[in-house]
């Protein structure tokens, strides 16, 4: 989980500061698993409101370990 600051679509123009705190969280899992945990992160983070936020699914085609610099699996992980 990190931080970011932003102003999304929707910036209050009024506002002194127009960045806005926002939290990414990125979760490497299986590709089977990818839409069953989307789904339960927008029930347990759904407001209905504008600025919500997003949730993206990307493909990570390879993930290394540094430590003993070799390829690793989800398994792994």
């Amino acid at each position: 989980m990190t931080r970011g600051k932003g102003y999304g679509e929707y910036m209050n123009l009024y506002a002194r500061d127009w960045m806005i705190s926002h939290a990414r969280i990125e979760i490497f899992t299986d590709e089977a698993e990818a839409d069953t945990i989307a789904r339960a992160i927008m029930e347990a983070a759904h407001g209905g409101l504008e600025g919500d936020g997003i949730v993206a699914v990307l493909p990570v085609e390879k993930l290394y370990r540094m430590r003993i610099r070799a390829e690793a699996t989800v398994d792994e992980i």
